[in-house]
């Protein structure tokens, strides 16, 4: 089991970022959330196995087709044992 944060920078927000992040979380069987913050950044934590935590991670780096993204921010960080998969407000 692995944790992994990422903030994703560019053109992120309004591009239906963090729902496209949702659905492909769940899709590889991770957990974790995504939320917008207010610098204009993405940021999201994947819990799960590493194969299909690194899939979402690869996601991030090019995100939905509108997005724009120009950098992302990696860090590991011990797993929570968190449940399910949720865009934050």
């Amino acid at each position: 089991m692995v944790r992994i944060r990422v903030v994703v920078h560019g053109v992120v927000q309004g591009v239906w970022f963090r729902e496209s992040c949702r659905r492909m979380a769940i899709d590889q069987g991770v957990h974790g959330w995504v939320r917008n913050r207010e610098d204009g950044t993405v940021e999201a934590v994947f819990e799960g196995e590493p194969q299909p935590v690194s899939v979402v991670v690869s996601w991030c780096r090019i995100g939905p087709p509108r997005a724009d993204v120009t950098s992302i921010d990696v860090s590991e960080e011990s797993p929570e044992g968190v449940n399910g998969f949720r865009v934050r407000p």
